[in-house]
C-alpha cells in the first residue's frame, strides 16, 4: 500500500487500462512517494501523493484528479490486526478499511444529485480489497 510500484498487482483501475502510462517521483515508498497516471476514459488522469505513512496502522494519500473531472480527495487505508498477536503460530488477520473523502465543486455537487458516489466507487473498492487479499495471502516471492 505504501509503495505505488505495487499497486498494479491489486488496483481495480490498473485492470481497466493496462496501457495507462505511469510515472513515479520522490521516494520509492512512504511519505512523499508520488504516482502520476494517464489512461483511457475509465481511469482518467491524476496524481497520488503519500502524505502520512505508518504501514502497520495508517496510510494517507492526497489524490488529485485531472481528467475526466478535476478535483482533490483524501484517501485513507487503515489496518486493524485481529487475533492473538502474542502467539506467532496462530493466524493473525488484518482488517483493511479503504475510505475516500473530498470537497465537491459546484459541478460535482450537481453530478452527485444524479449519481450515488458510494455505489459508483464502492464496487471498485471491494474489488481492490479482494485483489489485495489475494496478493497478500498468495505465495511469497523470494
Amino acid at each position: 500500500m505504501n509503495d505505488f510500484h505495487n499497486w498494479d498487482a491489486w488496483s481495480p483501475w490498473a485492470k481497466l487500462d493496462p496501457n495507462a502510462k505511469a510515472t513515479f517521483e520522490g521516494p520509492r515508498s512512504g511519505e512523499g512517494a508520488v504516482f502520476i497516471w494517464a489512461g483511457n476514459n475509465e481511469v482518467g488522469e491524476g496524481r497520488m501523493t503519500v502524505t502520512q505513512s505508518r504501514p502497520s496502522d495508517l496510510i494517507r494519500i492526497k489524490l488529485d484528479f485531472v481528467k475526466p473531472m478535476a478535483g482533490t480527495s483524501d484517501v485513507e487505508f487503515t489496518f486493524k490486526p485481529q487475533g492473538d498477536q502474542t502467539n506467532v503460530t496462530t493466524n493473525v488477520t488484518t482488517n483493511v478499511t479503504w475510505a475516500m473523502s473530498g470537497r465537491h465543486t459546484f459541478i460535482s455537487k450537481a453530478i452527485c444529485l444524479f449519481m450515488n458516489q458510494d455505489k459508483m466507487l464502492g464496487g471498485y473498492f471491494e474489488k481492490g480489497l479482494a485483489s489485495l487479499k489475494t496478493v497478500v495471502e498468495g505465495p511469497r516471492k523470494t
